[in-house]
């Protein structure tokens, strides 16, 4: 029995009148669906050609595309100090020459499937939508070239905290990996699509994701060749080629082709633009292996083992990363990186053999802050809350921003092997966040308001390929 599926209709009415003409559904939606909303998430399955997986993608989810749209031309606008038209052009320029022919297919079906419902979005603003978690590292590059004074907001942000755990680290010996999403609210509301995407070519994959992206772009995913893939943002990176491929076409390679971690590496360094810089998480299930890919623009660092553990943060590792590529400042606790980095090391140290999929929740929704030295929810604990922070985060964060961690991923092997995930939208502490009154006390933030709402928490959910 189907659990809320949203069906496809029959016929595409093409008068109201009776005895009115009517159409066949197109072809290209064959196989796709999507189900009734449940725990704050979207479950939406697309398969075929990439055409096909565009257009299922953009016609199912025309309207939660616009509203997604919406808001990454409002921040877009209001923090990189360019208009809309500066990206768009950008992406047809720059980027779209050098994105793989199949996903500027699948780029195009989006289009086409939104324009088949009517919104109007054409294929430059879903590139550029795409490319959304870049042009930060764009805009900075493209002022600093013309002579403009690049705006603090330009600097690339902090996002998400992680970790991936094997052998004697973890309870069972075998691999666990966890992931929660650092972002504003205004993203992090609309960051609640688990995508299932079994593709013609390449594995089957299941990851979370933001409407009208063909990849995770917070990058937290699992395919059936028993590859799962997370990130972390490197903070203070500075860095763009425009000669290279885009991340987000990367990202969605690596997810879709990789089955090792050799793969994953070869692809996330093939035409590497330091576009949306990370630490990159990685766990073979087949060896049992971990793995982090620190990806700068000049430094690339690969380490790995079948008996330990990597975390993320958004601090640099990488000794010759940090001081050619950042500004970062490793010393400085009063940044988030370094004060999650800290409790981080505590949590695996303190929990060695005995990490599962259980205590990988705990540790999302942990609030000890080690530079206040007490539970208190901040920007300097794994579960953020910048709202609450008096201090905000220096590097680009004002005080009491609507900012922080907004869902939440754990896999193990097990899940893995079964192409499936727990996921909990909003904190993973269980705290909401309300829009209305937090603008009413903050009200420099009001130019958010009207696309900011509420942010709830929900309960942990499993999430696995072929839900019905």
């Amino acid at each position: 029995m189907r659990r809320g599926l949203l069906a496809l209709p029959l016929l595409l009415i093409i008068s109201g009148s009776y005895g009115a003409k009517v159409e066949p559904p197109d072809p290209r939606l064959k196989g796709g669906y999507r189900l009734t909303p449940r725990d704050g998430w979207t479950f939406v399955h697309v398969e075929g050609a990439p055409n096909e997986i565009g257009f299922q993608h953009g016609w199912l989810l025309s309207k939660e595309i616009k509203d997604g749209f919406d808001v990454q031309k409002l921040e877009a606008e209001h923090d990189l100090k360019h208009p809309w038209s500066f990206f768009r052009e950008a992406g047809k320029q720059m980027l779209w020459p050098k994105i793989p022919a199949e996903y500027q297919e699948e780029l195009r079906g989006i289009a086409a499937g939104l324009a088949a419902r009517g919104v109007a979005l054409d294929l430059w603003d879903v590139v550029a939508l795409n490319a959304s978690m870049e042009w930060s590292y764009y805009a900075e590059a493209y002022d600093k070239q013309h002579g403009a004074k690049a705006p603090k907001t330009a600097t690339a942000p902090e996002h998400c905290s992680a970790f991936v755990a094997t052998g004697s680290y973890t309870k069972d010996g075998k691999v666990v990996i966890g992931h929660n999403n650092w972002t504003s609210y205004l993203d992090g509301e609309r960051w609640t699509m688990i995508f299932d995407i079994a593709p013609a070519k390449g594995h089957r994959f299941v990851m979370d994701g933001y409407p009208g992206l063909i990849h995770s772009a917070d990058d937290f995913g699992v395919n059936d060749a028993g590859i799962a893939i997370t990130e972390t943002t490197i903070t203070a990176f500075h860095g763009w080629d425009p000669n290279g491929i885009a991340e987000f076409a990367r990202a969605r390679r690596a997810m879709q082709y990789s089955a090792s971690i050799d793969d994953f590496d070869r692809i996330m360094r093939e035409g590497n633009n330091g576009g949306y810089a990370n630490n990159w998480l990685v766990a073979d299930t087949k060896t049992n292996e971990v793995a982090s890919l620190e990806l700068g623009l000049k430094n690339v660092a690969l380490r790995r083992t079948k008996d330990g553990y990597f975390t993320g943060a958004n601090f640099p590792v990488n000794a010759a990363l940090l001081r050619e590529e950042t500004t970062f400042n490793p010393k400085d606790m009063s940044l988030s990186a370094n004060a999650r980095r800290v409790r981080w090391e505590q949590l695996m140290k303190e929990n060695k053999g005995r990490i599962d999929s259980t205590m990988a929740k705990a540790f999302l929704s942990d609030h000890y802050d080690v530079v206040a030295k007490k539970n208190a929810p901040s920007e300097h604990t794994l579960c953020g809350h910048n709202e609450l922070s008096p201090r905000g985060m220096p590097d680009w964060k004002k005080a009491y921003e609507p900012a922080g961690a907004v869902q939440n991923k754990v896999a193990d092997a097990a899940s893995i092997a079964n192409l499936s995930f727990s996921a909990a939208a909003g904190h993973a502490c269980g705290i909401h966040f309300k829009a209305a009154p937090h603008l009413a006390a903050h009200p420099e933030f009001q130019w958010q308001q009207p696309l900011l709402r509420d942010l709830d928490s929900h309960a942990w959910a499993i999430f696995r390929a072929g839900e019905k």
